[in-house]
């Protein structure tokens, strides 16, 4: 009888055992395939109690942007706490001076719908209306003095403040003067500790430039205000570019024109390729009662962006003898914006947009060259910037064609189309002498002795992200060097040379004039 329960004992909890071990299987074979593609397009990584090494699935295409999403981004709605990673260095470095480049803030549109409303927005500035900012009431006021300044006479009759009702076409709003407030204001926490300016700076110390449209005007002063509240205006000279390029005297560039021509076509054909964007036309027309070619002449784009930014319902029309009626719809407006972001990808790819950017903004980057070596060899000379009179803060107030060349130019080419308000810093540092001693030593008896005194760095960021190791000229750099930062020396040489590789030149005078062949 005692053997007989046993056996029967022993048949339960092997059952039992069973039970649970076939259980255990199936739980583990479930997110093998399945589950593990999912979790891999939400962006999730899950790691079990099982120490396997999980494999990736070869040719995997990272998920693709939404588009929508994406244009959120691009609003940059100034409304959520952003990371400013300028001025941050290690321990003892010395920041000797700050030039920045900035896209305007939010606008109005440039194009019109034909037969739907104008977005019914309000460009003049209110502090009780939101967005806001602290600043922006003392901003006002401050503006008024403005009569104070020193302008190029270009720049004179341009209104300092946006100050219609009803908005005008490309007109900077309320969020975008709010935008660069912020902006301003972020760099002034930044380099507050580094005292980068005294509160006696002199004219001389600070760099204002500008486009003559108004919108970037505007956004340039509201910066400036973000980051010297009340500032003296008699010491404020603000300067003229007329190119969107920022190029100066050397702005001739017969090359440059012709990759810039084919890019244009480029992008033509990857357009008329796209038959979804081509349906997309068609149907919008067909909505608004026009034919598909006044549709895509009033660049619809630019003004459904300003409906999304503003949070406004996207524009509609009533039936009417012409035919047509109904709304303008999100799954259009994606449809178009998938289609650019398709484009910037083929851009990389075909790199004709890079050998035009580097031909457009070569005379800008050479001039930042320039005020970062003359800053670095006043400090080698014993003398202080900030007291010898050179640039420490230089503003430069553009264009979207200004700064995204820039980026693509920098080998920046991962980055997104610049969204509005957006900045490019660069800042020059220089190492403490401990620093320099152990570079020299991990260079060699070869090197001079003068280099034991610290040495010039630069740091390159975006939107507040240290991008430095991302571009071209540092992007080959060992972090885990004698030198954490990127020696200026890189980045003089690729402006002076190594940046026109790609075109087969060593001048920017060869590339430009160099036949195609």
């Amino acid at each position: 009888m005692l053997a007989r329960n046993r056996f029967i004992l022993l048949v339960v909890v092997g059952a039992v055992l069973a039970i649970v071990s076939l259980s255990l299987q199936f739980l583990n074979l479930i997110p093998t395939t399945p589950m593990g593609e999912e979790q891999r397009g939400l962006g999730v990584v899950r790691q079990g109690k099982s120490r396997k090494r999980v494999i990736p699935v070869p040719h995997t295409e990272p998920p693709e942007p939404d588009p929508v999403a994406e244009a959120y981004g691009y609003c940059n709605t100034p409304n959520r706490t952003e990371q400013a990673w300028e001025g941050h260095s290690p321990a003892d470095y010395r920041l000797l001076s700050v030039q920045v480049m900035i896209r305007h803030g939010d606008r109005y549109p440039l194009y019109y719908i034909p037969k739907t409303k104008r977005p019914a927005i309000d460009c003049t500035l209110s502090p009780n209306r939101k967005p806001s900012h602290p600043q922006l009431s003392s901003f006002i006021g401050h503006m008024a003095l403005g009569g104070h300044g020193n302008w190029e006479s270009t720049l004179a009759s341009v209104p300092r403040l946006p100050n219609h009702s009803t908005c005008e076409m490309g007109e900077l709003t309320q969020t975008g003067v709010v935008q660069h407030l912020r902006n301003g204001q972020l760099l002034r926490q930044a380099y507050k500790r580094h005292k980068i300016l005294p509160s006696d700076w002199s004219p001389r110390q600070v760099w204002v430039e500008t486009t003559g449209k108004s919108r970037t005007l505007q956004s340039g002063l509201a910066l400036l205000y973000g980051f010297l509240p009340d500032f003296d205006w008699t010491k404020l000279t603000v300067r003229h570019q007329w190119s969107t390029l920022f190029c100066g005297s050397a702005c001739d560039c017969p090359s440059r024109n012709r990759y810039l021509e084919e890019e244009q076509r480029r992008q033509y054909r990857l357009r008329v390729a796209d038959t979804e964007l081509e349906r997309t036309y068609a149907d919008m027309a067909r909505t608004l009662g026009l034919l598909t070619r006044q549709l895509r002449a009033a660049n619809p784009i630019d003004s459904l962006l300003c409906h999304l930014c503003h949070g406004l319902s996207f524009p509609c029309v009533s039936p009417g003898e012409s035919g047509g009626g109904g709304c303008l719809t999100v799954a259009q407006f994606a449809v178009i914006r998938r289609q650019q972001l398709e484009d910037e990808v083929d851009r990389r790819r075909a790199g004709l947009y890079h050998k035009y950017a580097i031909l457009s903004t070569h005379p800008y980057l050479n001039r930042t060259a320039a005020k970062m070596e003359r800053v670095a060899r006043a400090n080698e000379a014993g003398r202080r910037p900030r007291s010898g009179g050179e640039e420490v803060f230089t503003l430069s107030s553009a264009h979207d064609v200004t700064v995204a060349p820039l980026l693509s130019a920098l080998g920046l080419e991962e980055a997104r189309f610049p969204r509005f308000a957006a900045r490019v810093v660069f800042e020059l540092w220089k190492s403490p002498p401990a620093a320099a001693e152990q570079q020299r030593k991990a260079v060699g008896k070869g090197t001079k002795a003068k280099q034991a005194d610290g040495e010039p760095f630069i740091r390159v960021l975006y939107n507040g992200e240290d991008v430095t190791f991302h571009t071209t000229f540092c992007r080959s750099h060992d972090r885990r060097s004698a030198q954490p930062l990127c020696p200026l020396e890189n980045f003089l040489s690729f402006v002076r040379r190594d940046m026109f590789a790609v075109l087969n030149a060593t001048s920017y005078q060869e590339a430009c004039y160099r036949r195609p062949g």
